[in-house]
């Protein structure tokens, strides 16, 4: 286990390092071995947010929109999460998502078949915002939509509604399973 000392150590050296690269960088926001970066002057990171190795972040511009992708105050993202924004993509505070989430409002178009689809243009889909205290379980995909506050999405779900909050949701594609 790493002493605190050193944890506080390499977020300060984090952040000195980093603070002008992120739109935003908040105090104590700390991002450990990251996969890929994309698009940091695009990206902000509010206070305490720690994004766990491997984690793909993107926040690409694809049109005369900037791209927001947004992390507020104590999100906890865990290994090997990608998280793109070609328009806005908004983690409220303590939100917890687990290893291996996919998170993006946008899609690849695949109107041309002739053309393989990853060579094809990348189109918005809709804004996605995650409400405060949400916990996203593993391999969960969010694809263009909204979670209310405090849901658990369960894992292996894909996500392309919207979630009301207080719910529990579960399956591909994702449905309210329980309000609270």
């Amino acid at each position: 286990m790493v002493s605190r000392f050193v944890e506080r150590a390499r977020k300060w050296f984090f952040f000195i390092r980093n603070c002008r690269k992120y739109k935003h960088l908040g105090e104590g926001a700390f991002i450990s071995r990251p996969l890929r970066l994309n698009g940091r002057k695009y990206i902000s990171l509010m206070k305490n947010v720690v994004i766990n190795e491997f984690a793909w972040l993107i926040a690409f511009k694809v049109d005369k929109n900037d791209p927001e992708l947004i992390f507020g105050e104590g999100v906890q993202v865990e290994p090997v999460s990608h998280i793109a924004a070609v328009r806005r993509v908004v983690i409220d505070s303590d939100v917890y998502i687990s290893s291996r989430v996919f998170i993006s409002d946008n899609t690849h178009v695949f109107d041309d078949i002739n053309t393989p689809i990853a060579l094809q243009p990348i189109r918005f889909n809709s804004e996605v915002y995650i409400g405060k205290g949400s916990w996203i379980g593993q391999n969960v995909c969010i694809i263009g939509a909204k979670i209310g506050k405090n849901c658990f999405i369960m894992p292996n779900s894909v996500v392309l509604n919207d979630i009301p909050d207080y719910s529990v949701a579960s399956g591909a594609p994702a449905v309210v399973v329980n309000i609270v």
